[in-house]
């Protein structure tokens, strides 16, 4: 079975939204509370993020089985060279690759922006994510302690950090995702790795 990766759509919101509502409800993994955002939410958020950031889906056989996307690590303006990352994967999809596949594009993309560091919180324990991330070339550079309150505990959150290209002394200013031009974005997606 071939896997496609691209860009989101908002008439994939709702597969998205399908996929992230079990971490919510059911999980201390991502630290949003119930109700699960719905597809119009999530689409809002697509079109949000889509602006400045890159956000990709996984899809086969017409089925959207996970996600990856960049958004602001910080706002203020000495942080502009640096991403946040998330990636969501559908139960059927863990152990197979995909998340791999999804965050090496997106890191690809992320470099041809200017940007230089992509940096993921992860709600510990989590091995699945630790590994993912670690395989990925992310290093560990801080927890948070007892950060978090959910399903009924407090929760460590790790932080990870990877290097996307070398650093310059005067680095130009990265560029948004929305200022990529249809050509661009395409090449982006079908580049070797």
């Amino acid at each position: 079975m071939t896997t496609l990766i691209r860009y989101a759509v908002p008439a994939d919101a709702a597969a998205i939204a399908a996929i992230y509502a079990p971490y919510v409800s059911d999980t201390a993994i991502t630290f949003e509370i119930d109700p699960p955002p719905d597809a119009a939410e999530m689409a809002r958020r697509l079109e949000t993020v889509m602006a400045r950031f890159p956000w990709l889906v996984a899809e086969r056989e017409g089925r959207v089985l996970g996600y990856a996307y960049a958004s602001e690590h910080r706002s203020r303006a000495a942080y502009r060279w640096g991403v946040d990352v998330g990636i969501y994967l559908a139960p059927e999809a863990h152990r197979r690759g995909l998340g791999r596949q999804l965050y090496l594009r997106l890191f690809h993309i992320l470099r041809a922006l200017g940007l230089y560091h992509a940096y993921a919180g992860i709600t510990l324990p989590n091995a699945g994510s630790v590994g993912l991330h670690e395989a990925c070339g992310f290093s560990l550079v801080g927890i948070y302690r007892r950060v978090g309150y959910k399903c009924a505990a407090w929760h460590d959150v790790g932080w990870w950090q990877l290097a996307l290209q070398t650093h310059f002394d005067h680095p130009a200013e990265p560029r948004a995702f929305a200022a990529l031009s249809p050509a661009e974005r395409q090449a982006l997606l079908v580049a070797p790795l």
